[in-house]
């Protein structure tokens, strides 16, 4: 068997819902991601390159043509994550990347762009509809996960909210596509999200505090 038709092939079945081994490791491999993006760990990116590597096939296989281009897309800007908290500005105290919240031009930027490209993206699946039997779903994730990593690369909180939501839409979809281990690991994500969230949130806080101090 080859290593592709492993990953494509049935790990176990729970109430009904066959979990597949890519779900499975994938998602796996995605949540340790999510973690060490919490922690604020350049790690993160090289994990969530791996992850959208194996998940690939995951949505191949539930023939999700918007699930493999948004990991597609987890692979690339997962490298330029990693480049650019290779040369951002660290915090002082353990080396990790520093964060803060966006400013309001950024934060009109993230929803302006994730609505026009959901618009084009959701357009281009209706138009073809080989690449997705649910297109809006589809192109509202396959762009969501792009503002959503995109503000991670920049250090901004903001990042956490849209996880949120885009797991909002991605739990019921998973489920509804036969990839039961992903909508369970999104329900870890939101966890994840909520207490990373308040661990960003509070080190904003300490480091805007730190800087008005040394301003006086």
């Amino acid at each position: 068997m080859s290593a592709l038709n492993w990953l494509t092939a049935e790990a176990f079945s729970v109430f009904g819902q066959h979990v597949i081994w890519s779900d499975l490791i994938g998602n796996s491999i995605g949540l340790a991601a999510l973690a060490l993006g919490w922690r604020r760990s350049i790690w993160t990116w090289p994990v969530q390159f791996l992850s959208g590597v194996i998940l690939v096939a995951a949505y191949a296989s539930a023939h999700l043509s918007g699930g493999v281009g948004k990991q597609l897309l987890v692979i690339g800007v997962a490298v330029w994550g990693w480049r650019q908290w290779h040369r951002g500005r660290q915090d002082a105290q353990d080396g990790s990347i520093a964060v803060r919240f966006a400013t309001w031009r950024e934060r009109a930027a993230l929803l302006a762009g994730t609505a026009l490209g959901t618009l084009a993206v959701g357009g281009l699946f209706t138009a073809v509809p080989e690449l997705s039997w649910n297109p809006w779903p589809d192109a509202y994730i396959f762009v969501g996960t792009l503002a959503a990593m995109v503000a991670q690369a920049r250090g901004l909180i903001e990042f956490w909210v849209a996880w949120l939501l885009v797991d909002v839409v991605g739990v019921p979809l998973a489920f509804s596509s036969g990839l039961a281990f992903s909508g369970l690991v999104y329900v870890f994500y939101l966890a994840l999200v909520l207490w990373g969230m308040r661990d960003w949130w509070l080190r904003s806080r300490m480091s805007t505090a730190a800087l008005e101090g040394a301003a006086a």
